[in-house]
């Protein structure tokens, strides 16, 4: 209940960043949606109740995962790795991109609700965002022809472009913000980076020595671990699904 307090009180003095959040969401959730209808062509009808209960477990599972943080030699202590992605790139190669984007969502928002926030939530609005560019292309490029070969090449360009995007976008808009919002300057928080490793001088560096290896790191993991068990627990859910869908032939 206290965190949840906290919580609050934290959104309520953040509300502006809170709406940029919102509005990114709202354009990442059409995005999806019109990859989906226009460049996914034969990607597997399901019942409202089979695409919400895969979403909501496999969204459950990756803020359980987004909990287990793990801090980098190379990088300051507010970059911390987590492997939540893993469960939500299972679920966009199986439901679609739609569900990609509201599993990253959802994910946090639950992250949230049992642990509250440390960085005013820009750390978790970038978790969203960063994760969002990771696990979109990697499933448009997946459903536009399913099978091995696309599943590796999605799982590369997402990596690629997370890794790219994440790191413009932490030196652009992330890295000031949460100096703004903390009322830090700039210089203090590459000093938080040059701490831990002494090749980190400046804002560009910072990037370059911790957020670069940081993305390159999470998406090889999570694109290896995906692609070694995806194509082994997809039978699974297919097969309940055809169960399912045997049983109301049946009744």
């Amino acid at each position: 209940m206290e965190k949840l307090k906290a919580t609050l009180a934290a959104a309520k003095e953040n509300l502006g960043f809170l709406l940029v959040c919102l509005l990114v969401f709202a354009g990442l959730f059409i995005a999806a949606l019109l990859f989906e209808r226009l460049l996914v062509k034969n990607r597997k009808k399901f019942s409202d109740t089979h695409y919400i209960t895969y979403t909501a477990l496999f969204s459950c599972m990756a803020a359980v995962l987004m909990l287990l943080e793990f801090p980098l030699f190379f990088a300051p202590g507010f970059y911390k790795l987590d492997f939540s992605e893993l469960p939500v790139m299972i679920c966009t190669f199986y439901l679609g991109p739609v569900a990609g984007v509201t599993c990253e969502l959802i994910k946090v928002l639950l992250k949230l609700l049992l642990k509250g926030t440390t960085t005013a939530f820009v750390g978790d609005f970038a978790n969203f965002a960063v994760g969002c560019a990771f696990v979109l292309p990697a499933s448009v490029i997946y459903h536009a022809k399913p099978g091995k070969r696309t599943a590796a090449i999605g799982l590369a360009a997402g990596t690629l472009i997370m890794t790219v995007f994440g790191s413009a976008f932490n030196a652009l808009y992330l890295i000031p913000k949460f100096a703004q919002l903390f009322h830090m300057e700039l210089d203090s928080i590459v000093a938080m980076g040059t701490g831990v490793n002494k090749h980190i001088t400046s804002l560009s560096t910072l990037v370059l020595y911790a957020v670069v290896p940081f993305n390159l790191i999470k998406g090889v993991v999570v694109s290896v671990l995906t692609f070694l068990l995806y194509k082994r627990i997809s039978p699974i859910m297919h097969w309940g699904d055809s169960r399912r869908q045997e049983r109301k032939k049946e009744s």
